[in-house]
């Protein structure tokens, strides 16, 4: 998941915090080149690896 298209993540964000409701819009905010934080941050909100994460992500509908 790293370096996805920002595009890609605007998709995605919505459909997280629906799926999610603890995640807040600062939890999902992207900054270039820092995707690796950002994931690091909702895994441990959510309780998941950075490995499911990732897997959620690139899955949701």
């Amino acid at each position: 998941m790293e370096n996805f298209k920002v595009g890609f993540w605007n998709e995605r964000k919505g459909k997280l915090k629906m799926k999610y409701p603890i995640i807040t819009d600062e939890d999902l905010n992207f900054y270039r080149n820092k995707e690796k934080e950002m994931i690091e941050r909702l895994s441990y909100k959510l309780g998941k690896t950075q490995d499911e994460l990732r897997t959620i992500i690139n899955t949701i509908k």
